[in-house]
């Protein structure tokens, strides 16, 4: 009879843990557990899907407490992430925990994640030219230009923020899409671009009304209050391009708490009638991977440590949730869309049309509607 003998049997303890630290995957670290008990034991013993968790995202060590979430009722309690004494339950839920939380960071469906916009730190002709316009990918809707405008300033290194809310409080970030407006109403095409780019994730400090109370702190110049940043990354540069340009993280993010800041840092294109320096952008999209409703949080006060939510049973966004719940994402948008073209008619008919505002649809312009429409 073949003779068949564990190899970690052989070797140290210590050994035997460096060894199995050495899996990248959370497939590999499952397995593992399977094996035998004694793998089983080194794998949950020392934690190596929380590890595995930790190298990937390493603001995960915020975590106080998790929280296995049912669809009818929360098992197990809390237990505080530094507590000296783990019994095997507490050790088996977090393995459990962070090897879904790591297999759903690395296979949910990749997306567009901003839900809304949610205020810039100026903008030039309010609604016309807002933060919302962004959303859209579209260049023209009803004959009029979509994008956002800052306010015009003398200086060229003045910076502007735009601020969004992403569709969960987790979400994997890989890439942030950004693409300059391009005024083709105004001689010589210019394109008002930014120098450079840099992204911030985070959350908010107090709950609060997104759109109203954070546009009045926007307006006292004191949101530097309001927010706790969990991800500042390094600068980008900007094209003088108008198309999508893509600024890819060095490495996925988990933005935690589901807010997003894009600091557009300083100005290169002047415009003629007023020779003041703007920034316009036509079109954002941040793509990553939204980990609700299977994942949550909960921020705790003052420390902004945070209790992370699972729910195994909860339905992920598969292609079919995805395309069922996009409508309710997209409705907000489109509606205010909606106000801006009536108001925008009203004032034609009234005779109030802001030069350069409007020009002419083109064959190419129609068709793009066309098949958006369809």
């Amino acid at each position: 009879m073949e003779v068949r003998l564990d190899f970690l049997d052989l070797l140290p303890l210590d050994m035997s843990r460096k060894i199995l630290m050495c899996f990248d995957d959370v497939s590999d670290i499952v397995r593992a557990s399977a094996v035998s008990r004694r793998w089983q034991h080194l794998v949950l013993g020392n934690a190596l899907s929380k590890h595995l968790c930790f190298r990937s995202f390493p603001h995960l060590s915020r975590v106080a407490s998790i929280v296995e979430v049912t669809n009818s009722e929360v098992n197990g309690n809390e237990e505080a992430a530094c507590s000296s004494s783990r019994d095997s339950k507490s050790v088996q839920r977090d393995h459990r925990v962070y090897s879904y939380l790591a297999h759903a960071s690395a296979s949910f469906l990749m997306r567009n994640c901003i839900l809304e916009a949610i205020t810039a730190s100026s903008t030039d002709n309010d609604p016309e030219e807002s933060i919302t316009n962004t959303l859209e990918a579209r260049d023209l809707i009803a004959r009029r230009a979509s994008y956002w405008s800052s306010k015009g300033h003398f200086k060229p290194d003045v910076s502007e923020t735009l601020i969004y809310k992403l569709v969960s409080n987790l979400c994997v970030v890989t890439e942030i899409n950004i693409r300059p407006f391009q005024a083709f109403f105004q001689f010589g095409s210019p394109i008002y671009s930014s120098k450079a780019v840099r992204f911030r994730f985070g959350h908010l400090k107090h709950v609060m009304d997104l759109r109203s109370d954070l546009a009045g702190e926007l307006h006292r110049g004191s949101t530097k209050e309001m927010f706790t940043w969990t991800y500042t990354s390094p600068e980008f540069p900007m094209a003088q391009e108008n198309c999508l340009q893509k600024f890819k993280l060095p490495q996925p993010v988990l933005c935690i708490g589901g807010i997003l800041q894009i600091e557009l840092l300083g100005r290169v294109q002047r415009q003629e009638t007023d020779a003041l320096f703007y920034i316009c952008v036509s079109h954002v999209q941040v793509i990553g991977r939204s980990l609700s409703p299977a994942f949550d949080i909960e921020i705790l006060e003052p420390s902004w440590e945070f209790i992370l939510k699972c729910n195994r049973q909860a339905k992920t966004y598969n292609q079919l949730s995805m395309l069922d719940n996009e409508p309710l994402t997209i409705l907000p948008t489109y509606l205010e869309r909606r106000v801006i073209e009536l108001r925008q008619i009203v004032n034609m008919l009234r005779g109030n049309v802001v030069q350069g505002e409007y020009y002419a649809w083109g064959d190419e312009e129609d068709e793009s509607d066309e098949d958006f429409v369809a």
